[in-house]
Order: structure tokens, then C-alpha cells, then sequence
């Protein structure tokens, strides 16, 4: 399983509802699929630079998760469809952002280690 981000932008004008039904989905989707979902980071609401479908405010969420490659697809689907979602960006994180290639480092050590002391030991 990968690290993943998605950040989402809702349309300002909806309910608080709304948006946790579709926070709902996206973690419950993650879930069902093999997935970890981790935390969901609520930014609010923020000022486009520029225009997105006629809007110039969106309500910003980050939300990550650990899946397959195969989830990432079917999600960015759901997101595609969903109306209430202005944008979208689904993200890889790299391994050393979300601590896997530390614990790939220990686990090469630890055998290292052990190595070492059984060809001591043989001798």
C-alpha cells in the first residue's frame, strides 16, 4: 500500500451536512477497498486566485490515506462526479515525507545486524 493526499474544494455555498456526507463517502470508499484512511484536515474556507465555475471562494479539506493504486483510480472517479466538488488533486507522498523509508532503513540494519553476528558466530 502507497501514502496518498487528496485535497478537495467544495462549494462554499453549502451545508456543513453536505460536505461531511461526501467526507463520509470518500473514507467509507478507502475503507471498503483495503484502504487506510488517516486524518482529514478541514483548511476552510479560502479565496480563489482565480475563478472556478463561476466561483471565486471554495472550502478546502485534505485528507489522507494509505491504498493500492487501483483505489486512487476509482476514487478520482467519484470525485470527477460529484457535483458538489469544485476540484480535486489526488497526490502521491514520497516515502521519506510519511516515514516508510525510515522504517525500510531499520528493517535493512536490523538484517545487516543479524548477519553479521551469525557469520561471527560460524567462525
Amino acid at each position: 500500500m502507497r501514502p496518498y493526499e487528496v485535497m478537495v474544494i467544495f462549494d462554499v455555498g453549502l451545508e456543513d451536512g453536505d460536505i461531511n456526507a461526501s467526507l463520509d463517502r470518500i473514507t467509507s470508499l478507502v475503507r471498503d477497498r483495503g484502504g487506510n484512511p488517516g486524518r482529514a484536515e478541514r483548511w476552510g474556507r479560502r479565496t480563489f486566485a482565480y475563478e472556478l465555475k463561476h466561483r471565486s471562494e471554495g472550502y478546502y479539506v485534505l485528507i489522507e490515506f494509505t491504498a493500492e493504486p487501483t483505489l486512487v483510480a476509482e476514487l478520482d472517479r467519484m470525485l470527477t462526479l460529484d457535483d458538489i466538488v469544485l476540484r480535486h488533486k489526488v497526490l502521491r507522498q514520497p516515502d521519506r515525507q510519511s516515514g516508510r523509508a525510515l522504517r525500510a532503513e531499520a528493517k535493512r540494519r536490523d538484517t545487516a545486524i543479524r548477519k553479521a553476528a551469525r557469520a561471527k558466530a560460524a567462525s
